[in-house]
């Protein structure tokens, strides 16, 4: 029976005892079960346990010092010093721990990650005030640290309250709601007890501190959420999943983990800092507050900091710590989000770069997490990796993770695996070799290799890097390396096979392993030059990828980069002794020698074939080079070919095809006796055409350093014989998915260049590296023309650019193209597309040149047909100015409308006035429409009834330039062009067919206007204009309220009171008229199109307003060009001819369009 606890408060358990007999610091070990009898809760972290007795809660604490010399007691018997061996004897055994990874002389033990650290007070009143300072700095140095510390104890924080956030002048967060969206309010959930006190006591904390307030009725409510800590307690969040998907994402972008972690290795002393509820010394801003309430048993509370869990919560902070640091951030200080690192080179400097840390959190109110903290170390961890003066380490803890796994039994667990293995992934060298498969003495091998991983380095700026490249049967892999003498790792990359990749070539498999390491290391490749280290032709399959699609694919992709190839030296760093293990190919080790011979030459086999029949004439070819791949190719030919004629069409391309691979040897197949006698001068070639073929053949045989060619039974021909019959085939009965070839004339007709000039063009550099290897002396132009050649190739002389809509396209100069694209656009089979279509089609015919798409627009642009048959544009090409009036009859907007049905009298158009105010309206029919007749409907029907208005708006017909409206300038006639198209709807649905007495119905539709309520004033013109409702028919019919009410002897009496109230009633209308003018001007400005215009710009007219042109389908809708002579703010422009001669009238740019010469 063991007594546990201080009496009173103590509790006597059975315990049962394993006596060891070896060498331990501890006197005695607590299990589980005692534990559990006890009911103990235990914290690792304090060093102590508690437990219920009748007397209350008992604890047991312990003593740090004592456990520290436990600790390091233990440590000492494990990898203390060691007798030395004895011969014969037998040797003691020893408890044995596998180090991470192998160490060198004089280098600390890396048991634990870190340094060792010690406790300081800061405030001798205040014991519990402490932060930790690495144990191994200088005596002097530690002292002087400890000082700079105390003096800034005030950036520190022990509790919620001392955190008064930084200004909101330097970082506010804002949410940025979306205004369409509805707030919700998410339903209670409810928690237990122990949940429900920490909740409790998270407000007690915040609310002193003022992080949080009570609110009332909030529009957004949410729950929180508890999480587990490590150290037994629980963290509280809100579940803000709602007011997120309400909020748009803020993309400020994060650091780079493996960049900073790369810049955080090789500094003598780090600093490990950490912010005091980071999140929370961040303000919201006042109007966002209410939308992070939350439940609570005492309540709904709501943040007045930023909390954890909203949107872009980590995007602000780190967009305030960048604000903070941005001087510091590279140079001595390294932060992702809440994660700071201040870092120093020397120990000369960490005393000023750590007070200019301080400096800036004291400046700012920042307040850091002093258990948090570690000052003055030479290792620890940073974003899951252990970063040192030495290099970058794998994290321990996620060693142990997957050390401690039992091998997996299930999908589950291999994901699970998997996961663990992604975040060591840089530290494996062929991890897709060792982790698969996941049996159980594979996985026992990895965690062996885990014991062993290597230290890596960091490339500086702008060094050159080397690359060495492995192919086994399942899976490549790649390392990345430093070499100063010796070779030091960076990165190791690798990747399993899958499906068809399995069967690739060693080359092919080699070159994707390359693509890998490069979109895995894309940093790295673009930063730095890149040298392949390898014994395959690589380059050469790179430079020259008709073979395949997937080649030509992965140079286009891999020609962004820096990449040079040198051949495979000895490796000399032990660390990669075993990654560059190549697997030896099945033939044995002389196989390795021989393909090194055939890389520089090469033995290739060419099978031809040829067709004809009654549905046409084809070729087929397959051409097998040295390692096993093969090249297949079917040929259509759009002239008559026999049979022979076919055979050595199909000859000549495989001659074509093999001198762009850089055959050198070349063994020819066929199972056409005739042309294999010719070739070989056994049979006389008599025909004139057969004669051609022969010479074209013997001319490309001398471009090979082997020839020869045999008779083969057709029984050994069938590939290229079934590909022949293909070709020969209707297209109609084509598989869409297999390639033809179409050649349009037979292969011994001679293609004739003649040059206009011999100067360099666009096209000379590209020629040169292709034929010669010359690069520009320019370092970055070289680099372009390198990453860019692996698109180019040399057929016969001729540049030609592999495109993704033909195979290949012929390079011209731009002169020759322009001269292609005006066939094209306007030639005898041009039909003026647009400039996308056009250089399209100049693609598809087979050319191009680096102006192509250039010169496609500026001739669409410029061409005159074009631009006069443009479609007209229909948005609005400035902002609306709403036109507002002050007071009824101020303003007025005129029109004409017509030519209507002539009518008795001769009359055939109508001119029309309207008030802006009142929308009152007043029209009159015309004989003819001249300055003169409007000028007398206007003294007649506006000047003699409601005074002279101070304002009349119209348009730019020619009858408002005449007197007496020859000063007044034309400007934006809205209103009156609705009412127009009212008063129009008006006539023709009461007119129905007699058209020709519209005159008859002009007051009806008149007196229908006035008494009816507009949108903008929501009252009649009437009303508006006399102070009460004008009586209409249908109330004379069927009498209603007002006429019941009407009293002839208070009658004068109530009208004067409308007249008296109607000054209201138009104050009213004015604010709504406002209002309305403010909704239409949103609306009407969203579509709006600048288009503006300098005096001098030529332009064209639109038709249809000017009608200088005549009206029709086939008619143009531009006519001019004019030239602009002066132009206001307004978009109104003044014209002249080309003779100089103004052009009557302004011109508003709706009206006009941009003309190109």
């Amino acid at each position: 029976m063991v007594t546990i606890g201080r009496h009173p408060r103590c509790r006597t358990v059975p315990v049962s005892f394993a006596v060891v007999k070896t060498d331990s610091p501890y006197n005695m070990l607590i299990g589980r079960p005692t534990l559990n009898a006890l009911r103990a809760v235990y914290s690792t972290y304090h060093l102590s346990f508690k437990f219920s007795t009748p007397e209350g809660v008992a604890e047991v604490s312990s003593d740090v010092g004592a456990a520290r010399e436990c600790y390091l007691a233990t440590i000492q018997a494990a990898v203390g010093p060691q007798p030395p061996p004895r011969s014969e004897e037998k040797r003691p055994a020893v408890l044995s721990i596998d180090c991470i990874d192998p160490q060198k002389a004089g280098e600390p033990s890396r048991l634990e990650p870190g340094d060792e650290v010690e406790q300081v007070v800061l405030d001798e009143a205040k014991p519990d005030q402490l932060v930790q300072v690495g144990a191994g700095l200088p005596s002097p140095l530690k002292e002087e640290m400890i000082s700079l510390i105390k003096d800034h104890r005030d950036i520190f924080a022990w509790s919620a309250d001392e955190v008064v956030g930084v200004p909101p002048e330097l970082m506010i967060h804002q949410l940025n709601v979306n205004p369409q969206a509805r707030p919700v309010r998410q339903k209670r959930r409810h928690f237990g007890p122990e949940r429900s006190k920490a909740i409790s006591d998270e407000v007690d904390k915040l609310l002193p501190a003022k992080m949080i307030h009570e609110v009332q009725y909030p529009t957004w409510l949410s729950n929180p959420v508890m999480v587990k800590k490590d150290t037994g307690g629980w963290r509280m969040c809100v579940d803000f999943t709602d007011l997120n998907k309400a909020c748009p994402k803020d993309c400020y972008p994060l650091p780079r983990i493996g960049a900073l972690v790369d810049s955080a290795m090789g500094y003598e002393i780090l600093c490990f800092l950490d912010a005091f509820k980071g999140y929370h010394q961040i303000g919201i801003s006042e109007e966002d507050q209410e939308k992070t309430a939350f439940y609570t048993d005492q309540g709904t509370y709501c943040y007045t900091t930023m909390p954890f869990g909203l949107k872009n919560a980590g995007a602000t902070y780190q967009r305030l710590i960048n604000r903070l640091f941005k001087n510091q951030i590279g140079r001595n200080v390294e932060a992702y989000v809440d994660d700071i690192l201040v870092k120093s080179l020397a120990t000369s400097s960490f005393l000023s770069d750590l007070r200019e840390v301080f400096g800036v959190l004291r400046d700012s109110r920042m307040k850091l997490n002093p258990k948090k903290c570690v000052f003055g170390v030479t290792s620890g961890k940073l974003l899951g990796y252990l970063v040192s003066h030495r290099g970058i380490e794998a994290n321990p803890d996620k060693i142990k993770a997957i050390q401690d796994m039992s091998p997996p039994r299930n999908i589950r667990e291999i994901q699970r695996l998997n996961g663990r293995l992604a975040a060591l992934n840089r530290f494996l060298s062929q991890s897709a070799e060792k982790a698969l498969p996941f049996f159980k003495a594979a996985f026992d091998q990895l965690k062996q290799y885990l014991h062993h991983l290597p230290t890596l380095a960091s490339p500086r700026p702008e060094e050159k890097l080397y690359l060495y490249l492995s192919a086994a049967d399942e899976a490549v892999s790649a390392v990345l390396i430093r070499d100063e003498g010796t070779q030091v790792p960076v990165y190791y990359v690798s990747r399993a096979l899958r499906g068809p990749e399995t069967r690739y070539t060693q080359v092919k498999k080699l070159v994707l392993g390359l693509v890998h390491a490069a979109r895995r290391l894309k940093p790295y490749f673009l930063a730095h030059p890149i040298s392949v280290r390898t014994d395959q032709p690589i380059r050469q399959i790179l430079v020259r990828p008709e073979a395949s699609g997937r080649l030509t694919k992965w140079a286009v992709e891999l020609g962004e980069y820096d990449l040079s190839y040198e051949p495979r030296t000895a490796i000399k760093a032990q660390v990669l002794a075993d990654f560059l293990a190549e697997l030896t190919f099945t033939e044995g080790p002389e196989s390795t020698s021989a393909l090194a011979e055939m890389s520089t030459s090469s033995l290739w086999t060419l099978y031809v074939d040829g067709s004809s029949n009654g549905d046409g004439c084809g070729a087929g070819l397959l051409l097998e080079g040295p390692q096993g791949e093969a090249c297949s190719y079917a040929l259509r030919f759009d002239f008559p070919a026999t049979n022979n004629e076919a055979e050595y069409e199909s000859l000549i391309a495989g001659f074509q095809l093999a001198r762009k691979l850089g055959a050198q040897q070349i063994h020819v197949r066929s199972d056409s006796q005739l042309v294999v006698r010719q070739v070989l001068c056994e049979y006389e070639a008599k025909d004139e055409t057969m004669q051609r073929y022969l010479s074209k053949v013997h001319q490309l045989t001398a471009y090979f350093k082997s020839f020869e060619i045999q008779k083969i039974p057709r029984s050994q021909n069938k590939r290229a014989d079934a590909l022949s019959r293909l070709a020969s085939t209707s297209f109609s009965d084509l598989n869409k998915t297999i390639l033809v070839k179409v050649l349009s004339e037979p292969g011994y007709v001679e293609e004739v260049a003649c040059p206009v000039h011999s100067e360099d063009t666009w096209m000379t550099p590209f020629i040169l590296f292709l034929s010669q290897g010359t690069l520009p002396e320019d370092r970055a132009e070289a680099r372009r023309i390198q990453r860019k050649a692996a698109r180019y190739a040399l057929r016969d002389g001729e540049l030609y650019k592999r495109s993704y809509l033909d195979p290949w396209l012929r390079c011209v100069t731009p002169e020759a193209g322009r001269h292609v694209l005006h066939e094209i656009h306007e030639g005898l089979c041009g039909a003026h597309v647009d400039h996308r279509m056009l250089a399209k089609k100049a693609m598809l015919l087979g050319y191009f040149w680096p102006s192509l798409r250039q010169d496609s627009q500026d001739l669409a642009l410029s061409c005159p047909s074009c631009q006069v048959h443009a479609p007209e544009h229909h948005q609005p090409s400035n902002f609306m100015v709403p036109i507002t009036s002050p007071w009824p009859f101020e303003q007025w907007g005129t029109d004409i409308i017509g030519p209507f049905p002539k009518a008795v009298g001769g009359y055939t158009f109508l001119v029309t006035a309207v008030d802006y105010f009142t929308k009152w309206v007043e029209a009159e029919s015309l004989r003819t429409i001249s300055g003169l007749a409007i000028q007398k409907f206007f003294w007649k029907c506006i000047v003699c009834r409601f005074g002279i208005p101070q304002i009349i708006i119209s348009d730019n017909g020619r009858q408002f330039a005449e007197n007496p409206f020859k000063t007044w300038p034309p400007s934006a006639n809205g209103q009156a062009e609705n009412f127009n198209r009212t008063l129009l709807y008006g006539l023709k649905t009461r007119l129905h067919r007699a058209g020709s007495s519209w005159v008859e119905e002009l007051p009806s539709v008149l007196w229908s206007y006035r008494t009816t309520p507009r949108s903008a004033t929501q009252e009649t013109p009437f009303s508006l204009t006399y102070g009460a409702e004008a009586v209409i028919p249908a109330e004379i019919l069927t009498p209603n309220p007002r006429l019941a009410a009407y009293a002839a002897e208070v009658n004068d009496e109530e009208r004067q009171l409308d007249l008296d109230l109607v000054e209201e009633r138009r104050d009213l209308a004015s604010a709504r008229i406002a209002s309305y003018k403010n909704t239409l001007t949103h609306y009407y400005n969203a579509r709006v199109r600048h288009r503006r215009f300098r005096p001098g710009d030529l332009v064209l007219r639109k038709n249809s307003v000017s009608r200088v042109e005549p009206q029709g389908k086939l008619c143009p809708k531009w006519e001019g060009p004019y030239r602009v002579v002066e132009s206001d703010p307004k978009r109104y422009c003044k014209l002249s001819y080309r003779d100089g001669s103004l052009v009557p009238r302004s011109w508003h740019a709706e009206n006009l369009r941009l003309y190109y010469a």
